[in-house]
């Protein structure tokens, strides 16, 4: 599971304490909530189906699939549904490639979601090995599902609006430089991506 409340208390506190503008975006737009998955086949999954989509086509989508194949969890249904049956539920003939993909990884045992790797770019190695899921992707995943705490989207466009925003950079930094200044916020970059998508939210709000 993803950072717990608690969890995330401390690593924002010592946030605050390494980069005293963390402290001023904390008091004016408050502490971020806890996003948390759940580890697994599911998780993912969802990820794939709701590539490019609203949440709402997303949903319906998932809850079709699962009717269809008895269960959209278990990835061993997912491996034996015909393509016909995916399609039936709303699935492009890509997202049913990526699907099965990642139902063959699983069910195969060539990726195993209870036992990634200790090290951050290993586990984001390994997840990226499925079709259908970039770095971006398997980088939420591990912060959101696992918990890991120094994970750091640094692609993401939010995070890199609100990093420049909230150090008060003219313009919004690149991937690179965004890589570049959270270096000494280590071990606690997950909590600041966390923080970044709430204050981004919270500008979004007041606009």
């Amino acid at each position: 599971m993803g950072l717990n409340a608690d969890q995330l208390a401390h690593a924002m506190a010592a946030l605050c304490a390494i980069e005293p503008a963390f402290a001023v975006a904390v008091a004016n737009k408050g502490h971020p909530a806890p996003r948390i998955s759940e580890r697994g086949f599911a998780t993912l999954l969802r990820t794939i189906v709701g590539q490019q989509v609203s949440v709402a086509s997303a949903q319906a989508v998932w809850t079709k699939l699962d009717t269809v194949v008895g269960g959209a969890d278990d990835p061993a249904r997912i491996a034996a549904a015909s393509d016909e049956t995916l399609r039936s539920a709303g699935l492009s003939r890509q997202k049913l490639g990526y699907a099965r993909s990642l139902a063959d990884e699983v069910t195969s045992g060539r990726l195993d979601l209870a036992n990634l790797p200790e090290d951050d770019e290993e586990a984001i190695a390994a997840l990226v090995r499925v079709k259908g899921i970039g770095r971006w992707s398997a980088e939420i995943y591990l912060l959101f599902a696992e918990g890991r705490t120094d994970i750091w989207p640094a692609g993401d466009l939010a995070i890199q609006i609100e990093v420049g925003r909230i150090l008060g950079h003219d313009t919004r930094p690149s991937e690179k430089l965004t890589r570049e200044l959270a270096e000494a916020w280590r071990p606690h970059r997950g909590a600041a991506a966390i923080f970044a998508w709430h204050h981004y939210q919270a500008e979004m709000k007041v606009i």
